[in-house]
């Protein structure tokens, strides 16, 4: 990469500490931003899980263009992301189903059922740096970063993974709303450039966007 497209960002993370590989599991809302900012920041190891297409109710709250209609998120996703950062991801249009992973983990599904899936392959995983699973409802967030061989920090995530039949149950038109994936990929980004840095990081982030309440452990 052109380094000197970076140079604003050269004393917060220079994109050369951002190669290692990056796995996003769901390209919808949290996935899409958090795969843009990433693509942004210098990322350029990317590979992105989604088997589902975009969908006209998609469009409020991911990121894809209205072109992209009826295609694969992965597609779509690929193509935004070559438009806005010269980054070619890597995109995979099927359901992530326990295949090997590495470096960081970014989950961003919408079902806890799959988020067990995902863990089952990540804890204890000595290939996995870093774990992120980003959940959104209506305006509140909730993003858990954890190091998968860390036991404290494992334990504090699977005390907060229950079944998809134990999560509350939104209507369909109080789900989600733009500027809480925003939000979302802007705190993936910045865990992920602490990672990159080495700095300290927070295993839970909690906001409620409609009272700005804000709670990290």
């Amino acid at each position: 990469m052109e380094s000197n497209r970076f140079w604003r960002q050269l004393d917060i993370c220079p994109p050369e500490k951002l190669q290692f590989p990056i796995t996003v599991i769901g390209a919808g809302a949290i996935g899409s931003a958090a795969v843009i900012t990433l693509a942004k920041m210098g990322c350029a190891n990317i590979t992105v899980y989604d088997h589902d297409t975009v969908e006209e109710h998609n469009l409020p709250n991911q990121f894809a263009l209205v072109s992209c209609l009826g295609q694969p998120k992965v597609e779509a996703l690929k193509a935004l992301v070559g438009q806005l950062a010269e980054v070619e991801i890597r995109g995979i249009s099927e359901r992530y189903r326990g295949q090997r992973l590495g470096g960081v983990v970014i989950c961003a599904v919408d079902s806890m059922d799959a988020r067990g899936v995902i863990w089952k392959t990540v804890k204890g995983n000595l290939r996995v740096q870093l774990y992120l699973d980003a959940r959104m409802g209506a305006e509140v967030l909730r993003l858990y970063t954890i190091r998968p061989t860390d036991a404290d920090a494992s334990a504090l995530y699977e005390a907060n993974l229950y079944t998809s039949g134990d999560a509350e149950r939104l209507p369909c038109s109080a789900r989600a709303i733009v500027y809480c994936p925003l939000v979302a990929g802007a705190v993936i980004g910045l865990h992920v450039k602490r990672h990159a840095m080495e700095q300290p990081i927070r295993k839970e982030v909690l906001l409620d966007l409609s009272t700005l309440a804000l709670l990290t452990t």
